[in-house]
């Protein structure tokens, strides 16, 4: 089974399959097409329950919701709900609290990371300002667990809130690596599983939870979200210092900018000579940047194959994701997740 998902995965090298990597690569697409009926209801609580007599609000509110984004979060609790069989709708209230505390987050991320772009325009904090992005933030986190309690179920309260406090943690947890060389892979790791993966697993998760399934099914999703949420980050972070702004939807070089210790980075200095560590104690540490800066800190990440090893622990994860997965139904919407995981990791964007 591992050996079939790391073909499912592909090496990213001239031996890849084309055809799997197509599929990989249209998996998003075709998952969005598959849930759009129901994405559609989604879209339309998200609309209802950001409104409030206080116009600022879903002034806001609006203005990020409709900057797009992928909704993947919410997009992972349909498709979960779907892979156990579900047929009821109360999946859609529940993606839509999803995308909420995941909205919440992305504002007070930036807010805090001083951000100046999200999605490719102005962050909504540039705009609005830091204060109305925090609380419209504790509004929108509020939206999220009304919408919780409507749906009445104490094990998807559990299980959100607790991801909400897991994000929470994550984030504080990345203030304290953030500016320290001596962050490692497993700190690293800690900070990736608690920001991100957390709300990828508790997305999937209650999926299982709505269609009644086993604790067994639960788990999996559990590990299937967790896994990929991992995976997910860490590509992300090698794309800050690769990929194409305009792909990206943000200035690459953003984490550089900001000395968050992200995994090329940790391998860079962990595995450089006490010259190099001076140049990363003075761009990371000290927050001196010169011009050529970046582009030499691509260069040493590049020399010990930072970038490389980075996707290379992404795709195992993405096999762990695949396995966990594998041990739920023979549903379609099974082949659409597990090329979903492809898609993510060999993205460029």
């Amino acid at each position: 089974m591992i050996a079939a998902a790391e073909r499912r995965l592909g090496r990213g090298g001239a031996d890849s399959d084309p055809t799997e990597r197509d599929r990989g690569v249209a998996a998003l697409d075709r998952l969005s097409s598959l849930l759009a009926g129901d994405m559609q209801s989604v879209n339309r609580i998200i609309v209802d329950r950001m409104q409030s007599p206080v116009a600022l609000i879903p002034q806001l509110a609006g203005y990020i919701v409709a900057a797009g984004g992928k909704r993947l979060r919410p997009l992972l609790t349909l498709a979960a709900a779907e892979l156990c069989g579900y047929s009821g709708s109360r999946h859609h209230k529940l993606a839509a609290a999803v995308e909420f505390i995941h909205t919440a987050t992305l504002l007070h991320d930036d807010v805090v990371d001083e951000s100046e772009r999200r999605r490719g325009q102005s962050s909504a904090n540039t705009l609005f300002g830091n204060q109305a992005s925090v609380l419209v933030g504790d509004f929108l986190f509020s939206r999220s667990f009304e919408l919780m309690v409507e749906d009445g179920s104490l094990d998807v309260l559990r299980i959100l809130s607790r991801a909400s406090a897991v994000i929470a943690e994550g984030e504080v947890l990345q203030l304290a690596t953030t500016n320290n060389l001596g962050t490692s892979e497993t700190e690293y790791l800690a900070v990736a599983s608690a920001k991100t993966a957390a709300l990828f697993a508790a997305a999937c998760e209650i999926g299982a939870i709505v269609a009644n399934r086993p604790s067994a099914d639960a788990d999996a999703l559990h590990q299937f979200g967790l896994n990929f949420g991992i995976a997910f980050q860490i590509v992300d972070d090698v794309l800050d210092y690769s990929a194409h702004e305009a792909l990206l939807g943000k200035t690459i070089g953003d984490d550089f900018r900001e000395g968050k210790m992200t995994l090329p980075v940790v391998y860079a200095i962990d595995r450089g000579n006490d010259v190099e560590r001076a140049f990363w104690r003075r761009t990371l540490e000290d927050m001196e940047h010169r011009e050529g800066d970046l582009d030499q800190a691509i260069t040493l990440i590049q020399r010990h194959n930072g970038f490389a090893d980075s996707i290379g622990l992404a795709r195992k994860l993405g096999v762990l994701a695949i396995d966990a997965l594998m041990t739920l139904s023979a549903r379609p919407m099974r082949g659409v997740l597990a090329s979903l995981v492809e898609f993510c990791i060999e993205r460029e964007f």
